[in-house]
């Protein structure tokens, strides 16, 4: 479907209403991202509804002051709604999720004649479950409860802190529609041990089932997803879709129109998504814990029923999995050659190429199988308990019961899934035939992946910690790069998608993103300038120091020199790429200047930035310490950021098993990780640090870093020429 003059009229148009509407003017950035968005999506195809050209994704870097939210929602919606797709935006994070929902979509339909509805998409571990609820203010109330023993619900060793006074103000809440369930909605953060006793996941929830089911914020929330124009979902959301197959949580990708906001974030998302790990003595907790509850339901299943016998047969497997690990622990407490870090507490060993040691090698294969049984078994018993909802038919457990340990089982369930995933990871052939069901959705595709996407071995890796009373061994495993997963999960499947970022380039090129994103090749890219005038607003200063930071000294003149290169100014931000130090410095000092300084580990994040601007409202100076976090995630406009203060370039920590495996693989292929791998990643970081001081056309300001490699290495030229075109003021 080529683009209509309908369609482009209806964007040009909406366009013009809504500069009208919010009374300013166009912008030639945002002008391009439209255009660029709606020819990509007109080209898609031919014939209504079926994609006919090759996969290809429209990738936009859009810097700050672009206005791409605006950008990519007039150009896409005429053409999901012309197409009959749905447009699925996902973002990276719940704040922007938040605001597309709240506030951009509701303007647009404002400002505009389009006529469009939409939802908010989020995964059920985001909502209050009233079952949940109610059996734990049941629980409270009762003293020791036999119907649903809730212990078994929450982590091994978990503290209580949330009081039945906060549950019941919950049930309050909820009953009379303050509050709509969704735990970003409520007035204050919740601890995740306390909000972990109130939500659920798939494997627990009964569904239609459920005596609450007719009052769920999750199924509440659900309800218009099939027949609404716009899906707002989040990236791990998408990732969690993937996961099942597509489809079964958002639309099919074959019948959605995806647009990744924040879409830097991507990669690293899949990653963590498809990343599985084992620790092995809190398994064997979790075992027992298991075996508590086997023991607290038998007593339910009268004898010789199928739901007894299975019973019998977890516990069964139950013990040949607590066997295995035992000598798995053993063998890799003995057999690996720890080296502790006393700071942390903790050693880490790294398997070069993924390849395992032989005896770890056959017990992984030997745990595979007895956690698979064990998973089956689970499995079973869950259908068993489910069975007893169906009120058509007879069956041997009753409703009662079936509602009071269904959850549990299927918690146990969902926690030996996981580790079956860690095992199966562990025991894959190295450069054999990907996981089956990658294979399969191959097979349904003609071009399951670009030649271009060769992918390294995956990383597998443990961790061994201590602590005062106990210890672990935590077995990991990680694909290297998500390029294959993304490219056979979504982009060949997805009938469209656009990524958009104020950073996609690295070093002025998309190679990186190609890379670890796996995007297909006939893929459109696109860097669109910005409105901002750099030359004028800012400059990029590289004051003299006599310390390199690989040198000794460097802590030492960062002291000496911060509060000079400070001076008369009223709103800095000072980035470090350590925690330790940016403490170390804090403790140094805070004495010598009272009042000045708070770093963002003092209170919550929220209370740092509005205490940073009370004191920049009562015409005080404030500095700001931070960490990555706050090198990426923060927005401070107009008179609150005047000064962003690099202490260090942002270069990975070299201990990542992940990063390390990649390096691996590159110098393999006779590449330079250092060039290939560090010096892009840091760019990246370092563009979205300097990024924190212009938040809007009127600002202004300066950037200092105070790592002389910038100017003094080789590397460090390209780093400079990625930042924006500031004026430079270079020291000798």
């Amino acid at each position: 479907m080529a683009l209509t003059e309908d369609i482009k009229q209806q964007i040009q148009q909406s366009y013009r209403e809504v500069l009208a509407g919010k009374g300013v003017r166009a912008r030639y950035g945002q002008r391009l991202m439209i255009a660029e968005i709606a020819k990509y999506m007109g080209e898609i195809t031919e014939n209504d509804g079926q994609r006919t050209s090759p996969p290809a994704a429209c990738v936009v870097e859009a810097g700050t002051g672009t206005g791409k939210t605006l950008a990519y929602l007039i150009a896409s919606i005429p053409v999901a709604r012309a197409l009959g797709k749905t447009l699925v935006i996902s973002t990276a994070t719940v704040a922007l999720q938040d605001q597309i929902v709240l506030k951009d979509l509701p303007d647009l339909k404002k400002h505009s004649k389009m006529d469009f509805s939409w939802t908010l998409a989020k995964g059920r571990g985001r909502y209050l479950c009233m079952s949940r609820l109610e059996s734990r203010l049941h629980d409270e109330g009762n003293g020791d409860s036999d119907t649903m023993p809730l212990f078994l619900l929450d982590s091994p060793g978990t503290e209580e802190p949330g009081t039945r006074a906060f549950f019941e103000e919950m049930l309050a809440s909820y009953g009379s529609r303050k509050w709509d369930g969704d735990r970003d909605h409520w007035p204050e953060q919740i601890p995740d041990e306390i909000w972990r006793q109130v939500t659920t996941d798939h494997r627990q929830c009964t569904n239609r089932h459920c005596s609450y089911f007719d009052s769920c914020a999750f199924f509440d929330a659900r309800k218009d997803l099939d027949e609404v124009d716009i899906v707002v979902a989040n990236h791990d959301l998408v990732l969690a879709d993937l996961a099942l197959g597509g489809g079964a949580i958002l639309p099919e990708p074959e019948n959605a129109l995806f647009i990744f906001d924040e879409a830097h974030h991507l990669p690293d998302k899949a990653l963590n998504h498809f990343a599985a790990a084992v620790p092995l003595n809190s398994t064997r907790q979790w075992l027992k814990q298991l075996s508590q509850a086997l023991a607290k339901m038998q007593p339910y299943f009268a004898p010789a029923t199928q739901a007894a016998k299975t019973v019998d047969r977890i516990s069964t497997a139950s013990r040949d999995v607590d066997l295995v690990l035992a000598r798995v622990y053993e063998e890799a407490e003995q057999n690996t050659g720890w080296e502790f870090n006393e700071e942390r507490r903790s050693a880490q060993w790294r398997y070069p190429e993924g390849e395992l040691p032989e005896a770890l090698a056959e017990l992984a294969a030997e745990s595979r199988i007895a956690t698979a049984n064990l998973v089956r078994h689970l499995g079973a018993l869950a259908d068993e308990l489910q069975g007893a909802f169906d009120e058509r038919k007879q069956h041997e457990i009753d409703r009662d019961t079936a509602e009071a340990w269904y959850p549990v089982i299927g918690a146990f369930h969902s926690r030996s899934e996981d580790q079956l995933r860690l095992w199966t990871a562990w025991t894959e052939q190295i450069g054999g035939p990907k996981v089956a069901e990658d294979s399969e959705q191959a097979n349904s595709d003609p071009k399951p992946q670009s030649p271009s996407h060769k992918s390294p071995p995956p990383a597998r890796w443990s961790v061994r910690q201590r602590w005062d009373h106990a210890e672990d061994i935590t077995l990991y495993s990680s694909p290297v790069l998500a390029n294959n997963l993304l490219y056979s999960r979504l982009w060949s499947r997805a009938y469209g998608a656009v990524l958009t970022s104020a950073t996609l380039t690295a070093l002025g090129r998309f190679d990186r993103l190609q890379a670890r994103a796996g995007l297909p090749e006939a893929s459109r890219l696109l860097v669109v300038p910005s409105s901002f005038r750099y030359a004028e607003m800012a400059t990029v200063e590289v004051p003299s120091m006599a310390c390199m930071p690989t040198d000794d000294g460097f802590a030492d003149e960062l002291i000496k020199r911060l509060p000079h290169v400070w001076a008369g100014e009223t709103a800095t931000l000072v980035l470090f790429t350590s925690r330790r130090q940016m403490h170390q410095l804090r403790d140094a000092l805070a004495p010598e200047y009272p009042d000045l300084i708070i770093t963002q580990d003092d209170m919550s994040r929220g209370e740092v930035l509005r205490q940073h601007r009370s004191r920049i409202d009562e015409g005080r100076a404030s500095v700001l310490f931070g960490v990555a976090s706050f090198a990426e995630g923060i927005d401070l406009p107009g008179k609150y950021l005047h000064h962003v203060v690099i202490t260090r370039l942002p270069f990975s920590v070299p201990d990542d098993p992940i990063e390390a495996g990649l390096a691996e693989w590159i110098s393999q292929r006779g590449g330079n990780p250092f060039m290939e791998i560090t010096v892009p990643d840091a760019s990246i970081k370092l563009v979205q640090a300097v990024g924190r001081l212009l938040r809007t056309e009127e600002d202004t300001g300066r950037v200092s870093i105070l790592d002389r490699r910038i100017v003094a290495r080789r590397y460090g030229q390209l780093l400079l020429d990625s930042l924006p075109p500031f004026r430079r003021i270079i020291e000798r």
